[in-house]
Order: structure tokens, then C-alpha cells, then sequence
């Protein structure tokens, strides 16, 4: 049975639209109903957490009536990366933790992530328990506790500081004499990002760092990189460092200008780990999306790749299985099991630039051992009600699977949907450039015309 609310990544969509107070209220009802059950004669708290989007203060309000009303208290950290959420759960023993965020989507989009007690996102059949209780409030309304005992809601945003501690902790190495450019996206990180690189003794010059609740992600972080290019360059900087809305991922610029994607990234930080012994098992887990030249670096480097599926809840569910300590994906969800429980994008731009100074080379020196192979990625939006079964349309499939042949083993096309956007992504990789630019937009035109 499919999920009703939940995407691969929580509950995202446009805010006061797809996410309505109404909806927000009746996830608070119903989450906070799921952990008194399963926690009885316990007294219930949450960590909450927010991106710099203006409708959060909508959302939270809406949330935080659901969950109070129930008798859950609320540990409010403010404006703080995702991964701070799934950390400071934790480290304060609360029951659950709760982000308020839509990632790399524009500032119209909100959503909602869930992390339990350990950091760990929800399993599909705690979503699917969840969206049944929140179609049926009206039987949670009858559990609601007297006004005196209602939930408190706390402000904690001195947690930043706890957080901020855990990640200077995880460097042992100080960045004096480096130049560095932080793309902050107007977004989650736009506070601790440049405190922590401060911190470490780095030149520091952040960019896109004043939110105002509505240019969040707006031609700038790893969604846009065009501007960090420019000011890297400009700078004469050695690198720079862009981070998402929520700051769960990474992407990277070197000194020339180059985009540094998160196979790169990955690539750079494996070979330091397995060099220093720290690299469990000498493998990574990644995802299909991933670069055939990327895994033919990592086999020339002794490191085996594992594959999972598109999204970081299935690299980490992998991690776990096989005990490893480092995956991620291509987009730069990359996730430190040492460290954390899911993607952490300040911290993997730690992690980044202390193998760049503890191997005295650039990023380019660095990412240029990495093999890469021409790909191409066209993002085609199509009706959210019919991104699902595409695969079922005979003249569709037929097609993939024609052009597929045209590559001879020579490369790979992967077609999927967007577990977070109304879209159908094509990605197309091979040793052609032309051929494979020839291909994705072939592919992509032939999904506009079976599906709009």
C-alpha cells in the first residue's frame, strides 16, 4: 500500500496549498498520539527545527497546536541544518525530532521531516501508521489532555552552540591559510556555516547569508552554483562551498571555477579515510545515479562501491546493514556514520577540506584523480498524478529501451521519478558526449509527449 502524505523525504509540497495548517495539525494530533501510545507514563518531547522559509512561523504554530495539545513538550533550536535536528535528539534524549524544511525546493514549498529517538528517519510502515491516525482525528480529539496539562513550548536556540561544538570536534586539523567561499542559499546554514570555518582559522567570505523568508535557494546554493563560481574566481579564492536549504548536502567549486559534484566529493574523502585506515570495510555505499567513471576511480583506488537506491534514507539503510561509514549521493547528501545519522552538509565540507589540507593539494588536484564520465540529467515535470506507472506506457518503454541498445554497453540510461517533485528525471551516461546530450533530450521529448 502507498503512502498518502509522506514522499521519500517526509511531507513536502507547496505551503497553504498541498501543506495547509489543516494537514500540519493533524500530523501534530496524530505524531503526538503515535509516541504517548508507544510511550506510556512518559512525559513526551521533541526537538523541533526550522529552514528560514516564512511560512515556517505557519507551520510550526499549526504543529506545535497538535503536539501541545496532546501534553508533548517542545524544544524549540530555531533556524539550524537538518542534521543538527537528528543530532541534538540524541544528544538530549528526546523522543523524536522534527524539521520544518523543503530542502533544496524554492521558497513557496515547505515539508516536514521526522527523525526517531536515534536521528534515524521513520520506516515506511511508521509513515503509513501515522497518515491513518491523521485520517482519523476525531478519535484522537477524544484523548486530549485537560489545559493545565497541555505541552510547554521551550525556546532553545543556545542548542546552536551544543551543535556547533559537535562539529569542531570531528576536525583535528586547522584551516589557517586557506580562502574559502561559503553559498549558505539563504538558508539553514547561513549561522553556523561560517562560524565553525572561522572557528578552524580559514579566510572566510560568505555569500547569500541574509535570509528573508522568501530567497531561500533563489539562484544560489548547490542548487545554483553560477555566482560562487564567479566569486571563487573573483576572490581568487581556493575553493568554495555551497550548501542547500536545509543544509543536509555539499557541493563544491575549486579555484578554476570547476563544479565539484558529490561523486567527486565522496571519491576525495574515501581515498583520505581508506589512506588513514578509517574507512570501514574499504567500501562506499552509493546510489545508481552515481558516475560510472567515479566507480572505476574507486576500484583503481582497492575501494568497492555498494548500490543502493535514489535517496539518502536507502544509502544510510545500507550503511547500517553492511557497517559501513561513509555514502552518499551524486546531488551531495553525504552521510558520516562516525559522526551522524544522516546527511550533513557542514560537515561534510569539514571533512572535505581537511583531507584537502592534510594532503597539501587543491580541490582540482584532488577531484581531478576522480574519474568522471559525460552524463546528462533533463528533469521533466509532468502532472504529479501521472509521474507514477510511466513505466507502463508500451510506447514509453519501448523507446527507453530502443535507445538503450544505441549505446552498446557503452553506457546506461536511468529513468525515475522524483520522490519529492512532480518530475521524471533522465539521466543518460556514456564515453559520448554528443550521443548521450542526443539521447536524454530524445528521451526526455518522448515522456513530454506520452504524458502532457
Amino acid at each position: 500500500m502507498g503512502k498518502k502524505y509522506f514522499g521519500t523525504d517526509g511531507i513536502r509540497g507547496e505551503a497553504n496549498k498541498i501543506l495547509t495548517a489543516d494537514l500540519v495539525m493533524r500530523l501534530g494530533f496524530a505524531f503526538g498520539y503515535y509516541l504517548k501510545k508507544n510511550n506510556p507514563n512518559k512525559k513526551i518531547k521533541i526537538v523541533l527545527g526550522s529552514d528560514t522559509r516564512v511560512s515556517g512561523y505557519m507551520i510550526r504554530s499549526a504543529l506545535t497546536a497538535g503536539l501541545t495539545s496532546l501534553g508533548v513538550d517542545i524544544d524549540f533550536i530555531g533556524v539550524l541544518p537538518t542534521p543538527g535536528v537528528a543530532y541534538l535528539t540524541r544528544k538530549f534524549k528526546a523522543d523524536a525530532g522534527i524539521m520544518i524544511s523543503a530542502s533544496h525546493n524554492s521558497a513557496i514549498d515547505n515539508g516536514i521531516k521526522i527523525f526517531n529517538k536515534d536521528g534515524y528517519k521513520l520506516l515506511d510502515e511508521i509513515e503509513e501508521e501515522i497518515e491513518g491516525l491523521m485520517d482519523n482525528v476525531e478519535e484522537i480529539q477524544k484523548h486530549l489532555v485537560p489545559g493545565d496539562e497541555t505541552g510547554k513550548f521551550r525556546y532553545s536556540e543556545d542548542d546552536f552552540y551544543t551543535y556547533q561544538d559537535f562539529l569542531l570536534s570531528t576536525v583535528n586539523t586547522n584551516f589557517k591559510g586557506l580562502k574559502i567561499i561559503l553559498d549558505t542559499a539563504n538558508g539553514a546554514s547561513y549561522r553556523i556555516a561560517p562560524r565553525v570555518f572561522y572557528n578552524l582559522g580559514a579566510e572566510i567570505v560568505a555569500i547569500n547569508n541574509i535570509p528573508n523568508g522568501t530567497n531561500i535557494n533563489v539562484k544560489c546554493g548547490s542548487t545554483d552554483m553560477t555566482i560562487l563560481q564567479k566569486v571563487v574566481q573573483g576572490y581568487n579564492a581556493d575553493l568554495g562551498l555551497a550548501f542547500d536549504g536545509d543544509a543536509d548536502r555539499l557541493l563544491a567549486v575549486d579555484r578554476e571555477g570547476n563544479q565539484i559534484d558529490g561523486d567527486k566529493i565522496i571519491g576525495i574523502i574515501a581515498k583520505k579515510m581508506k589512506k588513514d585506515g578509517k574507512l570501514n570495510k574499504d567500501k562506499v555505499a552509493i546510489t545508481v545515479m552515481s558516475n560510472m567513471g567515479f566507480e572505476k576511480s574507486m576500484k583503481d583506488a582497492s575501494i568497492d562501491t555498494v548500490k543502493t537506491n535514489v535517496g539518502d534514507r536507502y544509502v544510510l539503510e545500507k550503511m547500517v546493514e553492511e557497517g559501513l561509514n561513509l555514502g552518499g549521493e551524486q546531488s551531495g547528501h553525504i552521510i558520516f556514520t562516525d559522526y551522524n545519522t544522516t546527511g550533513d552538509g557542514v560537515l561534510t565540507a569539514l571533512q572535505l577540506v581537511q583531507a584537502i589540507k592534510e594532503e597539501g593539494k587543491s580541490l582540482n588536484e584532488l577531484a581531478n584523480e576522480i574519474e568522471k564520465w559525460p552524463q546528462k540529467l533533463i528533469n521533466v515535470r509532468v502532472d504529479n498524478n501521472k509521474k507514477k506507472g510511466w513505466e507502463n506506457i508500451e510506447n514509453l518503454s519501448n523507446f527507453i529501451k530502443e535507445k538503450e541498445r544505441e549505446l552498446e554497453n557503452e553506457g546506461r540510461v536511468l529513468v525515475r521519478t522524483s520522490g519529492t517533485e512532480p518530475l521524471i528525471r533522465v539521466m543518460v551516461e556514456g564515453n559520448c558526449e554528443d550521443k548521450i546530450d542526443k539521447i536524454a533530450n530524445s528521451i526526455a521529448n518522448k515522456i513530454k509527449e506520452e504524458l502532457n
